[in-house]
């Protein structure tokens, strides 16, 4: 005697979200980017822990990858990044808005920072490109690294900017702004590799970037670097 058996294969619907990327705004708010490539943004109240959900930024398409906010008080003073290169400059407070919309890149932007007006964005292709965060003008493309860019930091006293990436180095850059022209301008101060190591964490350690730290992965330690 045979059984024979009818198995029904039902779709699967559920989907892992995740979030990636987060940054204060202007005001008691908190953003957080989703794989859903919405940007949720959390009203943090001054006392108490009565968090809510006061906003839903829908620009993306694509999975946000990081977010960043300029600590001086702007026009411009959120941006985010997704996994297509897509970035989006907004005015935060209590009514966001969509000020700049830069175009896809093709590629990954895997970190990106704001500072003085000026969007530093690291990609996948180790790249780094400045725009203005007024206009999204794109005023430097930078050939920095050989793979992929994971982490980016700036001094912000001083406009120095870090990148670590899986090529093993670190890169030290100089972010300035022309006064007559307006025009961004950057110029490398120096370059460090901790060898063997695929560096997936670097910050500077004080507010003139005169010292920073970096990890990487499968390493079990934090190398301090200082400026003599």
């Amino acid at each position: 005697m045979s059984l024979c058996h009818s198995v029904t294969f039902l779709p699967l619907t559920a989907q892992a979200v995740f979030a990636r990327g987060i940054a204060p705004a202007r005001g008691h708010y908190i953003c957080v980017g989703t794989s859903s490539g919405l940007v949720l943004v959390f009203n943090i109240p001054a006392k108490g822990t009565n968090i809510t959900l006061a906003e839903v930024l829908a620009e993306h398409r694509d999975p946000v990858t990081d977010i960043a906010c300029e600590s001086k008080d702007s026009a411009n003073d959120l941006v985010t990044a997704d996994d297509s290169g897509v970035l989006c400059v907004w005015k935060s407070g209590e009514d966001f808005k969509l000020r700049t919309k830069i175009s896809a890149y093709g590629v990954p932007c895997s970190s990106v920072k704001l500072w003085d007006g000026v969007i530093a964005a690291a990609y996948g292709s180790g790249q780094i490109r400045v725009y203005d965060a007024a206009t999204g003008a794109l005023h430097v493309e930078l050939d920095t690294h050989a793979r992929w860019i994971y982490t980016l930091d700036i001094a912000p006293e001083s406009g120095k900017l870090l990148s670590g990436a899986e090529d093993s180095f670190v890169q030290m850059w100089q972010l300035s702004r022309c006064a007559d022209s307006g025009t961004i301008e950057v110029e490398h101060r120096h370059s460090e590799c901790v060898t063997d190591t695929q560096i997936c964490g670097a910050r500077f350690c004080d507010p003139q970037g005169t010292s920073f730290a970096v990890t990487g992965y499968d390493l079990s330690e934090i190398i301090r670097y200082v400026q003599i």
